[in-house]
């Protein structure tokens, strides 16, 4: 089962793409994506504690399941001035 997961600013240039397709285990979580990217890209790994990230572009915590087909979307921190 694939979901679509998107990844902005430092994190699109770690992977060197900005949406990639990733399958998913029945059951899986947001949390469990992560850990599969993390796993293929260790250098995403101190983004972890402070990403935001959304199911389908609506806010959710790692926690929460996704399903065949869903859009995950992690956001790191960014600042401006």
């Amino acid at each position: 089962m694939p979901v679509t997961v998107l990844l902005f600013a430092g994190l699109r240039e770690i992977v060197g793409a900005g949406e990639l397709s990733r399958p998913i285990e029945a059951a899986a979580t947001v949390d469990a994506v992560w850990r599969d990217l993390r796993d293929h890209w260790p250098a995403l790994t101190p983004y972890g504690p402070s990403l935001t990230c959304a199911v389908n572009a609506q806010y959710a915590p790692m926690s929460s399941p996704v399903q065949d087909g869903d859009e995950v979307a992690f956001l790191p921190p960014v600042s401006g001035g």
